[in-house]
C-alpha cells in the first residue's frame, strides 16, 4: 500500500525516546528497511547549537537564543542510507557530535522559540517524504507528529544506555576520561529534557513502549518494523 491508497496521508513513524535508547540506530534501520526517508531530529538541534556558539551567541541567555535562532539555514538530507546535515551549506556532521555541542545542546534546545522554528522544519521534511518519513529524537509523538503512523517509545536500563553509549565512544577512538564525562552528561541531559517546561521528553499516551534492554538491534527492528507494515500497509523494499 502506498501514500495515496491512505487517502494521501503521509506514513510518519514517531520514534522517541532517552539517550544511548538506540533511537537514531533503529530509526534509521526501519526506514532503510521499508524504504522510508530518515530524520533524525536531535542532529537538527545540535546544529542549532553549534551555529550558536560558532557565532558567539550566549546559549545561556535564552532571550539571545530565541533573537537568534531564525538566522541559520538549516537543512536535513533524509536518505537513510546516508543523512546529512548542513548549516548555511556547511557540512557539520562531525562538529555537532563534539563535546561543546553536546554539553549545550539542552540548553538550547529548551527555547520555545527554537523548538518552533525546528518543528516547522520537521513537519516540512515528513511533508515531502515520498514514501513516508521515519522521525526519531525526543518529543515527535507527543508534540511534532501528534497523528503519526506509529508512534514508539524507546528505552532501556541506565546501565545498558550507559554500556552502549560507551561503547559506541570507544569505538570512535576516545580515552575513557573523556567517555566517563560524556556519561554522567548523558543522564544530565535526559533529566533536563524530560523536565524542561516546552516539549519535555515524553511518552505520548498511544505510543507503543518497547524496552530495548535484553534485545539484539535486530529485535528491535523487526519489532518496530512488524507495527509499521501492519498499521500501514507497508512491507520491506
Amino acid at each position: 500500500m502506498d501514500t495515496a491508497d491512505r487517502g494521501g496521508a503521509p506514513v510518519v513513524v514517531a520514534i522517541d525516546g532517552p539517550s544511548g535508547s538506540g533511537k537514531s540506530t533503529v530509526s534509521r534501520a526501519v526506514a532503510a528497511r521499508l524504504g522510508l526517508s530518515f530524520l533524525d531530529t536531535g542532529a537538527m538541534y545540535r546544529a542549532m547549537t553549534w551555529w550558536m556558539l560558532a557565532n558567539g551567541v550566549d546559549v545561556t541567555d535564552a532571550d539571545a537564543v530565541a533573537v537568534a535562532c531564525g538566522k541559520p539555514v538549516i537543512v536535513s538530507g533524509t536518505d537513510a542510507a546516508g543523512p546529512t546535515i548542513t548549516v548555511d551549506g556547511q557540512d557539520v556532521s562531525g562538529p555537532i557530535r563534539g563535546q561543546q555541542v553536546t554539553s549545550q545542546v539542552s540548553a538550547v534546545a529548551a527555547v520555545p522559540q527554537v523548538r518552533a522554528r525546528l518543528v516547522e522544519l520537521q513537519r516540512g521534511c515528513a511533508e515531502v517524504a515520498e514514501r513516508g518519513i521515519v522521525a526519531e529524537g525526543r518529543d515527535m509523538g507527543s508534540v511534532v507528529f501528534p497523528d503519526a503512523t506509529v508512534k514508539v517509545f524507546l528505552t532501556a536500563s541506565e546501565t545498558a544506555r550507559a554500556e552502549r553509549r560507551a561503547a559506541e565512544l570507544r569505538a570512535k577512538g576516545l580515552d575513557e576520561a573523556t567517555i566517563t564525562a560524556m556519561a554522567a552528561d548523558l543522564a544530565r541531559r535526559d533529566a533536563a529534557d524530560s523536565n524542561r517546561a516546552t516539549a519535555p521528553l515524553t511518552q505520548a499516551a498511544d505510543a507503543v513502549l518497547v524496552d530495548t534492554s535484553e534485545l539484539t538491534l535486530e529485535q528491535v527492528i523487526d519489532t518496530i518494523s512488524g507495527l509499521v507494515e501492519q498499521r500501514a500497509g507497508l512491507s520491506a523494499v
